[in-house]
């Protein structure tokens, strides 16, 4: 038995919320397996079925965010479960829209509903997926009315991309191939390339002795770093 938890608020206020893309994804992962999400159970709308050959339970915990490990912590004990046979799917304001982040361990980062299931699990290593739900907010925003806000029409195809990838990842899981899902779908840390400046300028001393090569070599040079070093050298995926 596998569990997949997705974190949000219940009733029509919150919903389509940035706080509720784990309900948006449970619903995404329901949906592309034919499970129907209709049981009130352990203080959650739970509903059992099959993916990638495994009995999976999927849940959307009702107590309210910051309360969501008092549904969990039932789950565990009833069907006598490893942290290591639930997945939690939450958001992330620290990613930008679209961006997931999949680990098997780690802290809360500061979320009341990851510090709520690590208490009552005794644990934090258990696999998660991160759905970034960051972005500029709007001078004096506070930070409750933007995570409880809804997502721009710009963020909306970001976000269908994204829910996308967290089935595709949970079917992975299901299937006990989380590090596979690790590998295609999560995003690390952003770099940005460093300049090296011997390399970019290493046909300019070769060619010192001619003066139309130099100059041809210095345009080349300064192309370069304007594409490598002015532009944005990575993409959000």
């Amino acid at each position: 038995m596998k569990v997949i938890v997705g974190l949000g608020n219940p009733t029509d206020q919150y919903k389509g919320t940035r706080h509720n893309v784990g309900y948006m994804a449970i619903d995404r992962i329901a949906e592309a397996n034919r499970i129907n999400i209709n049981q009130h159970k352990f203080k959650a709308m739970v509903g059992s079925g099959i993916i990638g050959g495994s009995k999976v339970l999927l849940v959307k915990p009702l107590t309210y965010m910051n309360l969501s490990g008092e549904s969990i912590r039932p789950i565990m004990d009833f069907y006598k479960l490893d942290l290591s046979d639930i997945l939690v799917i939450y958001d992330d304001i620290s990613l930008e829209p679209g961006v997931l982040r999949l680990r098997t361990k780690g802290s809360a980062g500061g979320h009341n509903g990851m510090k709520s299931i690590i208490k009552h699990l005794g644990g934090d290593t258990f696999p998660r997926i991160r759905v970034g739900i960051g972005g500029e907010k709007h001078p004096g925003q506070d930070l409750a009315d933007y995570v409880l806000g809804h997502f721009k029409d710009d963020e909306k195809e970001l976000l269908s991309d994204a829910l996308d990838k967290a089935e595709k990842a949970a079917e992975l899981f299901a299937q006990d191939e989380f590090s596979e899902a690790m590998n295609k779908y999560s995003v690390g840390k952003k770099k940005r390339k460093t300049w090296n400046r011997r390399k970019y300028f290493r046909c300019a001393i070769n060619n010192s002795k001619s003066k139309h090569a130099t100059e041809k070599c210095n345009n080349q040079n300064k192309r370069r770093y304007h594409e490598n070093f002015i532009k944005p050298s990575f993409k959000i995926r």
